[in-house]
């Protein structure tokens, strides 16, 4: 059993590990997908719309070397495709953009008149999970409005109860396994 019990752990450790790296993600989940959609259903966008994106996950876009590029833009150029002042530009046909902060990112086509015929893409990036609890500091005695009460007995003993109930579970688990 202490070996099944070490698979176990490691297989845990493996996910958690595993969950926290950022994914390398293929634009429109396919190659050559950066392209000027023939429908809406077909847009980059309504493929973003469906995927969920974190900080560290890497997009990944693989189009024909010099007959296109990806421009990194702020919002404002994203709505009128103003291909003149990218933040980034990219244009070696695999190009690869590590999405380092929660919050939008737009990018748009550098070929002439592709972004204004739908050749375009924003994601949102997810904020990440908060792994901690944050625990605030104890009122100042001048900021209570009344009078502590302390729990009922009652109430105070069923909790002790359950969370003795569960500790002997998890041991009375665990020594099966050593």
């Amino acid at each position: 059993m202490a070996g099944g019990l070490s698979r176990a752990l490691l297989l845990l450790v493996f996910l958690l590990f595993s969950f926290s790296e950022g994914r390398e993600m293929l634009v429109g989940g396919k190659n050559n997908a950066w392209k000027i959609p023939s429908s809406q259903t077909q847009s980059l966008n309504h493929w973003a719309e469906t995927s969920r994106f974190r900080v560290g996950d890497t997009l990944v876009w693989n189009y024909e070397e010099g007959k296109d590029s990806v421009l990194r833009v702020g919002k404002e150029d994203y709505e009128v495709c103003n291909t003149s002042n990218p933040q980034q530009k990219f244009d070696d046909g695999n190009t690869k953009v590590e999405l380092d902060k929660p919050g939008p990112f737009y990018f748009i086509s550098g070929a002439k008149g592709h972004c204004e015929q739908g050749q375009k893409l924003v994601v949102v990036v997810l904020t990440p999970r908060r792994r901690f609890v944050s625990i605030s500091p104890a009122p100042s005695p001048a900021e209570l409005e009344g009078p502590a009460v302390a729990p009922s007995s009652g109430a105070a003993g069923l909790k002790a109860g359950v969370l003795a109930l569960l500790l002997g579970v998890l041991g009375l688990g665990f020594a099966n396994f050593v």
